[in-house]
Formats: C-alpha cells, sequence, structure tokens
C-alpha cells in the first residue's frame, strides 16, 4: 500500500502542478498592471518548472508511463480502485 500512496500523490502533485500553470496563465491573461504581470510570469515560469520536477519523478518511477497507452489506461483503472478505497471524512 505504501507504494500506491506514493504514486497517488506524485499524480496529485502533478495534476496540482498543471492546474497552478493553467490558472497563471489565465491570470497573465487578465492582468493590466505591469508589475503584476512579471509577478505572475515569474510565478508561471516556477509552475512550469515544478510539473517538470513532478514529472521526471513520476516518469523514472514508472508511475506515468505517457509513452505507453496501454499503462497509462492500467494505471488509470489501479488509481481509481485506489481512491475507491480511501475512507471518507464527513
Amino acid at each position: 500500500m505504501h507504494l500506491m500512496n506514493d504514486r497517488f500523490y506524485a499524480l496529485e502533485l502533478l495534476l496540482t502542478a498543471k492546474t497552478a500553470i493553467r490558472d497563471t496563465s489565465i491570470a497573465i491573461s487578465e492582468t493590466s498592471t505591469p508589475f503584476v504581470r512579471e509577478a505572475l510570469l515569474k510565478a508561471f515560469q516556477q509552475n512550469v518548472m515544478a510539473h517538470a520536477m513532478a514529472f521526471h519523478y513520476t516518469l523514472s518511477r514508472g508511475i506515468t508511463p505517457s509513452y505507453t497507452p496501454e499503462r497509462v489506461i492500467q494505471n488509470d483503472f489501479e488509481n481509481a480502485r485506489y481512491a475507491l478505497q480511501l475512507p471518507i471524512s464527513q
């Protein structure tokens, strides 16, 4: 179960990084203040680097076999089964 936790959290980190990239890029396109735009561009670059680090971590450990579609689908099913086993907190 320990390896499944590592995989689950690594994929969650990867998804969070992707979301941060998307949200920051939207914010950049909505701002009109140069100072804010520069700050957002810096945050965007940091988010891209965080995503790259998370991706390479998952790729090197076989968590995201991005170049093998069959393994990607298999991992998705395994992740879904794991998520369904997690306790529901109220």
